[in-house]
């Protein structure tokens, strides 16, 4: 069988065993939805200004993306590793390939709808729209901050990889919780950064979070970027996603050869 066949077959298997709980994938879509209604709605100063309302909405979406992703890996592989299944998996002659990728689709498939309601809560709870109708940005913009929130969420993708192939199950819950809140608050993910003192500030500047966060904001809010933000998130990428395919060959010697 080709690698494309083995990935439409893994991946399929993946999507339906998320569906199978759906209280978890529900809970996860409308997850920054309700921080958007708990957390932004009740602030007149933002929901009245069209520029604030994008910037709200795009964190509040990075967040929902970071979460699926984070969550879905660092706990998920974490879970498949002590299922005896998923370890009968690991060891046919498809390889590591295409249960990845189609653990990464599947991650994806979920993070882009619950990128759906937070977009259409923003926008009609918002002053957001006005941005749009008044001809102050193009309508371009949102299906490309979309593509950009997917983007962005590499790095987290990568992390909960590496969270997941180096921690138990148990460990792993834990572990992504502590990593999840700082990354999100320091990346001004739950904060806008303007509120941060200038030592905070500085320091979230190094965090993938913030760089991801500035350039999502730049793409669907048309805000000036950051000249560190593209390399940091590079960066960023580059080395967890090197980190967890050293965790992924770490434990596929230890467990299997």
């Amino acid at each position: 069988m080709s690698t494309a066949t083995l990935v439409r077959a893994h991946t399929k298997a993946q999507v339906l065993e998320q569906l199978r709980i759906p209280i978890s994938v529900i809970s996860s879509t409308l997850f920054p939805t309700l921080a958007l209604v708990f957390f932004v709605l009740p602030q007149q100063a933002v929901t009245s200004n069209p520029i604030a309302s994008l910037i709200a909405v795009a964190q509040l979406a990075l967040f929902g993306v970071m979460s699926s992703f984070l969550f879905n890996y660092g706990i998920g592989v974490a879970e498949d590793r002590a299922n005896p299944w998923s370890s009968y998996v690991r060891t046919l002659p498809a390889g590591a390939v295409p249960p990845t990728a189609a653990r990464a689709l599947t991650a994806m498939l979920f993070a882009f709808f619950s990128l759906i309601p937070v977009m259409l809560a923003g926008m009609f709870t918002t002053s957001a729209l006005e941005a749009f109708t008044t001809g102050a940005l193009s309508w371009w913009r949102v299906p490309a901050a979309m593509l950009v929130w997917l983007a962005c969420g590499l790095p987290f993708l990568f992390l909960g990889l590496l969270i997941g192939y180096l921690c138990t199950s148990k460990v792993a819950i834990a572990v992504t919780q502590v990593v999840f809140f700082p990354l999100a608050f320091g990346g001004g993910l739950m904060l806008p950064p303007e509120l941060f003192s200038s030592g905070l500030n500085s320091l979230s500047l190094f965090l993938p979070t913030r760089a991801a966060r500035d350039l999502a904001v730049t793409v669907f809010a048309g805000q000036p970027l950051s000249p560190s933000a593209i390399p940091c998130l590079l960066a960023w990428t580059l080395v967890l996603g090197a980190l967890a395919v050293w965790a992924n060959r770490r434990d596929q010697g230890r467990r299997f050869r």
